[in-house]
C-alpha cells in the first residue's frame, strides 16, 4: 500500500514504554503508520504543526501542560487532526471533559490491543469512541436533564484535576509532582477551588473532595 493511502498517527505520551507499545501495535497495520512521537505538550504542538497527522493518540498527564488544555490547543490549530485519548485516568472522571475539549474518543491504557485498534479505527472513520459503560452514562446524564449544573462544573480543567487529587488524599507536594506543577501553583489552584465551591476552610475542601470522589467510585460499581 502506498504511503499516500496510509493514515498517519502521532503518539503523545511521556512514558517511553507506552510509546513503544503503541508504535509496535500500529506498525502491524498495513494502512497506518506512526509519523512521530512527543513526550511533552510543547513537542506535541510542534509535531502537529509540522507533521499534520491524521490522528493524535494523547495521554492526559504530560510535563508542562494539562492534557485537556493540549487537546484544546491542537483543535485551535484548525488542522483537522483527530484526537483519541489513551490514559491511565478513569474514564468516568475524564472522558466527558476530554470530549468537550475536542477529543473524539477516550479509552484506558489497560485496554487490550484489539480494543485500542478498534478505537483508533472508529475515530479515524469519523465516529466517537467510548466504552459501552461510558456511553450509557453520558446518555443517562443527558436524559436526566439536571435543573442546575453541579458546582464542580464551574472548576477549570486544571482546578478540577487538583480537586480530584485532593479528594484522593494527595498532599500539595504529591499533587505538584503528579501534575508537573510547582507547590505554589497547586496552592493557588486549591484556593481558587475553595472559593468557587463556596467553602470556608481547607479542611472543608478536603472533606468535600473526599466525599465527591467516594460518590464517583460508587457510581462506577
Amino acid at each position: 500500500m502506498s504511503s499516500s493511502s496510509c493514515r498517519s498517527v502521532l503518539i503523545v505520551d511521556d512514558h517511553p514504554m507506552m510509546r513503544e507499545g503503541l508504535r509496535t501495535l500500529i506498525g502491524r497495520e498495513v494502512d497506518l503508520f506512526v509519523c512521530g512521537e512527543a513526550e511533552t505538550a510543547g513537542q506535541a504542538l510542534d509535531a502537529v504543526t509540522n507533521l499534520k497527522p491524521d490522528l493524535v493518540l494523547a495521554d492526559l498527564t504530560l510535563p508542562g501542560r494539562n492534557g485537556i488544555e493540549l487537546i484544546k490547543d491542537i483543535c485551535a490549530l484548525k488542522h483537522g487532526v483527530l484526537i483519541l485519548v489513551i490514559s491511565m485516568h478513569d474514564e468516568s472522571l475524564y472522558a466527558e471533559r476530554a470530549l468537550r475539549a475536542g477529543a473524539r474518543g477516550y479509552l484506558m491504557k489497560q485496554e487490550s490491543a484489539p480494543t485500542i485498534m478498534q478505537a483508533i479505527r472508529q475515530v479515524l472513520s469519523g465516529r466517537i469512541y467510548l466504552s459501552d459503560k461510558m456511553s450509557a452514562r453520558i446518555l443517562e446524564n443527558v436524559a436526566c436533564k439536571r435543573p442546575e449544573a453541579s458546582p464542580i462544573e464551574r472548576l477549570s480543567d486544571r482546578e478540577w484535576e487538583v480537586f480530584q487529587l485532593i479528594g484522593l488524599g494527595k498532599s500539595t507536594v504529591q499533587i505538584a509532582d503528579e501534575l508537573h506543577l510547582s507547590p505554589k501553583t497547586v496552592e493557588a489552584h486549591r484556593a481558587h477551588v475553595k472559593e468557587k465551591l463556596d467553602l470556608k476552610t481547607m479542611p472543608e475542601l478536603i472533606s468535600f473532595a473526599s466525599r465527591w470522589v467516594e460518590t464517583q467510585d460508587q457510581r462506577r460499581l
